[in-house]
């Protein structure tokens, strides 16, 4: 009898879109890395209360929550993983906009500037 094959364990509850997963892929391959993952973080901070970070990471803390996305490795630590449940990561790069983007569900309102969240 075998056993019953695992499926997403750990899952960071996050989507990357794949236009996200694109750029973060060709920012690393632009580094040279394969090293790095990309890290979303909440930390205290900001107008209203909470600031996302979204940063390449070479560490692995203890409790990270992994999934692989198109080949990019996106991790949440697990003090942020409620905040981020559902929460959608994206890229624009628009005349308007150009950067990466967050829509979280959790957010109960934000900043007048839209730099952090409640």
């Amino acid at each position: 009898m075998t056993a019953p094959e695992k499926t997403a364990e750990k899952s960071t509850g996050v989507e990357l879109t794949s236009a996200a997963a694109g750029k973060a892929a060709g920012l690393l391959a632009q580094e040279g890395r394969d090293d790095l993952a990309l890290r979303i973080a909440v930390q205290p901070g900001g107008c209203a209360g909470l600031r996302y970070q979204l940063f390449f990471d070479d560490r692995t803390l203890d409790g990270d929550l992994i999934d692989d996305v198109e080949g990019v490795r996106l991790v949440v630590d697990k003090m942020s993983a409620p905040y981020l449940t559902g929460a959608k990561i994206d890229f624009s790069d628009t005349i308007e906009s150009q950067g990466f983007t967050i829509d979280n569900p959790n957010a109960g309102g934000s900043c007048a500037c839209g730099d952090s969240f409640s």
